[in-house]
């Protein structure tokens, strides 16, 4: 069947000049099940126009999307030791990277770059789901700690865009000190009196909420995103109880003081140069958003006597 599909049928279409449709012009509302086109979608950033809908974006887009006229530069990954424990399952864990690199065209989940927002120089870490589900092993976690050294080295807030899974189990005890190992990088970023602030995607749960994506200065949520450290059908089979509306997702977690935020994709630029302008003590006139939350200046009285 494969050789069907992969030699004669493309051979009889090329002959009879044939051209395969692209099947991913229109794209299906999750919530609403209403198509989208695909132009439409990717320039108001993955949301979803009518029902506000964020849908997973790479990692390369995140940056685009952020960076002042999509510019940016990587800063390169350190090498980490491939497969430590030999891991296999179903299949190998060399294979299941192998596969994962292919896919997304990333050495792993983690990506680091430094450019500007507004003008304002920082540097910005993003988690991208679809390497392995986020998952925080060996590599990623010392790419996370060099997007925290290139910000203290170069003295720059760091954005960080979180959106994992949890720890990567073919690493096994390797991948949890991951953990304690970003979470000193934390520590070494704010020790430098340097602005961090997180962006929690849809989802970041596991041991990344128990380290370095729960520990910034301002926690900021998209829409809709499940967050937390396990998962809601995890709780609701152990304490055997219905969960609340809407348990784990980041409007939740905002009523409940876990986040400080919960800001569109859309909004996000403008929020994060306006908060970092703050925690940087730039001065207000550069902020737009002071500058328009400002009261009116009073009218100069008129101490003319009347006529």
């Amino acid at each position: 069947m494969n050789w069907i599909n992969n030699y004669v049928r493309p051979k009889i279409n090329s002959m009879l000049g044939r051209r395969d449709m692209p099947e991913n012009l229109w794209i299906k509302d999750p919530e609403t099940g209403e198509m989208v086109f695909h132009k439409d979608l990717e320039s108001n950033q993955y949301v979803i126009p009518s029902s506000g809908h964020h849908m997973k974006i790479s990692a390369k887009e995140r940056l685009r999307y952020f960076f002042d006229d999509g510019q940016y530069e990587t800063i390169e990954n350190p090498k980490a030791v491939v497969d430590p424990l030999k891991f296999r399952d179903e299949k190998r864990y060399t294979d299941r990277l192998r596969d994962a690199k292919t896919k997304t065209g990333m050495e792993d989940a983690i990506v680091n770059a430094t450019g500007t927002i507004d003008g304002l120089p920082i540097v910005a870490t993003v988690q991208d789901f679809a390497f392995m589900g986020g998952s925080l092993g060996m590599a990623a976690g010392d790419a996370i700690i060099r997007g925290f050294e290139t910000a203290v080295d170069k003295k720059r807030p760091l954005v960080l865009f979180a959106a994992s899974g949890g720890a990567r189990m073919q690493e096994g005890i390797l991948s949890l000190m991951q953990l304690a190992r970003t979470t000193v990088a934390v520590d070494r970023l704010k020790e430098a009196g340097l602005p961090y602030i997180v962006v929690l995607t849809n989802p970041t749960t596991g041991g990344v909420t128990a380290s370095y994506a729960m520990l910034g200065d301002v926690h900021i949520a998209e829409p809709g995103a499940l967050i937390g450290f396990a998962g809601p059908r995890v709780i609701e089979q152990t304490i055997r109880e219905k969960l609340p509306e809407g348990f784990q997702r980041a409007e939740y977690l905002m009523d409940h003081g876990m986040v400080d935020m919960v800001v569109s994709r859309l909004e996000l630029k403008a929020t994060i140069s306006g908060l970092l302008k703050i925690l940087t003590h730039t001065p207000a006139a550069d902020v737009p958003a002071l500058a328009d939350m400002s009261p009116p200046a009073p009218e100069p009285a008129d101490n003319r006597a009347p006529a």
